[in-house]
């Protein structure tokens, strides 16, 4: 290996070398001992380095501190700086939440200009105030409480925006009350406007917390609509609501098809289409009637079990829309991928009248099943669900009410098998002596956690009976 140092030494300078006694080669010693250096050390040398070392430590020092002062400048105004515009999130909303709703708990606390809901990703909303100080009052007055009893808890933060566009003016999204101070009550669902996710800046987790000044909750249940049933905006028309489309994860690719997936998601709110997908085994895209029906799939259906050992996850999508399967390919039991679901008459939100007979709530073992023909006995029933290998503990038949159909309550070892039992035979066609056309056995959860307390619960459940007294017999297909 040629060293530089014995090269400069024979040819610097020639009688340099010779009287100075020829340059040593030093190695440096140490964890430094990774150079080769001369013996000939020029003037200053040392200081050169010194001073470069010194200024590239300042220079990285400043640069982290400008970082510093960057991060700094950025952060603060995000948590700290107050708005005249209101960000609400509304925790388990059981009743629906509405423009007028939200007009009324805010306008006592200042002029409210205009209210915007978003229902992509829970129910959010954001109302601007004529003033900061009439926001600061509703939030230090509203935060932390219910809405209604129970339910409908409101968690406020400040809004980043400055201003809100209302691109038009709907009793379910969006108000402009510098325009029109009369919303309707309620009103049919309509598509969501084109906002972006909200930004707000966040409150800390000691400012929010459950109020006591409102323990009653600020408003009175709604009049007409039942706790537990479905909120107006389940009567929006089929396919014409944005952010309707959630995802179905975990469902068994061997044994389930769109109609057992339909005949389970259709308890909470209208389907539109169902779509397996190809690429990935056991997972299905839902198109609901409106994004608060796709709310309480994930609510009530999430993480549930089904069966011996399944469990199906659910979650929103992306997408707003289903577009259609002209050609669906198969799947294991033959029957196609894609379904189209609007015109069907098993959807139970087709009216206001329809959908305010349905009970919304969380999978149980009990079943309530109704429109089954009138002469039916109990065993006649548990042999139609062991033929579809879902095996009923008991059943208990409600006194006929009409003699055009019977319900009743049937039970399971537990909720698994509850569930897919609704899978299987929601909407099962039984033949009845003397009629045209089958009944179509229909099937939902009791609130009733044993079949006595069901049984005392017999009347309010048994109005669900009268939904379909005079759609007892249609087309399966449909």
């Amino acid at each position: 290996m040629p060293y530089n140092g014995a090269s400069n030494g024979s040819g610097g300078g020639g009688g340099g070398g010779a009287s100075g006694g020829g340059a040593t080669i030093v190695v440096s010693e140490g964890p430094q001992n990774k150079k080769i250096r001369t013996g000939v050390q020029q003037p200053g040398e040392n200081d050169v380095h010194m001073h470069a070392r010194s200024t590239q430590q300042q220079n990285q020092q400043q640069a982290l501190m400008n970082k510093s002062n960057d991060d700094l400048r950025r952060k603060r105004p995000e948590t700290t700086r107050p708005n005249h515009i209101l960000l609400f999130t509304i925790i388990n909303p059981f009743y629906p939440i509405t423009v007028d709703v939200l007009h009324k708990i805010c306008n006592p606390h200042g002029q409210v200009l205009r209210i915007v809901i978003f229902k992509k990703n829970g129910v959010q909303a954001m109302v601007e105030f004529d003033s900061l100080d009439a926001a600061t009052r509703a939030r230090e007055n509203l935060n932390g409480a219910d809405i209604y009893a129970g339910c409908c808890t409101l968690k406020i933060d400040y809004a980043k925006p400055e201003k809100l566009n209302v691109y038009k003016n709907e009793p379910d999204t969006s108000w402009d009350y510098t325009l029109s101070t009369e919303p309707p009550l309620l009103g049919p669902g309509t598509a969501f406007p084109p906002f972006g996710a909200p930004e707000y800046h966040p409150t800390t987790p000691e400012n929010w917390k459950g109020a006591a000044i409102h323990p009653t909750g600020l408003m009175k249940e709604p009049t007409g609509v039942v706790p537990g049933r479905n909120a107006p905006v389940a009567f929006t028309p089929q396919g014409q609501a944005q952010g309707g489309v959630m995802m179905v994860y975990g469902l068994d690719h061997d044994t389930s098809n769109t109609d057992k997936l339909f005949n389970l998601v259709c308890l909470y709110g209208n389907v539109s289409r169902i779509k397996f997908l190809k690429t990935k085994e056991g997972t299905a895209m839902v198109q609901m009637g409106d994004s608060v029906a796709v709310e309480r799939c994930v609510q009530h259906l999430n993480n549930i079990p089904v069966g011996t050992g399944g469990k199906i996850q659910i979650a929103f999508s992306k997408q707003n829309f289903l577009s259609e399967v002209i050609n669906p390919f198969l799947l294991t039991d033959l029957t196609p991928s894609f379904k189209e679901y609007t015109g069907s008459k098993n959807n139970r939100f087709l009216s206001p009248a329809q959908a305010s007979k349905n009970r919304i709530q969380p999978p149980s073992k009990i079943l309530h099943f109704f429109n089954t023909p009138p002469g039916l006995t109990e065993d006649q029933l548990i042999g139609i669900f062991n033929m579809k290998d879902v095996p009923a503990t008991s059943v208990r038949l409600f006194p006929l009410k009409t003699e055009r159909s019977s319900s009743g309550l049937i039970e399971f070892p537990n909720i698994s098998q509850a569930v897919l039992a609704i899978m299987k035979c929601n909407h099962l066609p039984i033949e009845g002596k003397g009629t045209k056309f089958p009944f179509i056995m229909k099937l939902c959860f009791s609130s009733s956690k044993s079949m006595n307390g069901a049984w005392n619960n017999a009347t309010s459940e048994g109005m669900i009976e009268k939904e379909n007294d005079v759609d007892s017999k249609v087309d399966i297909y449909n």
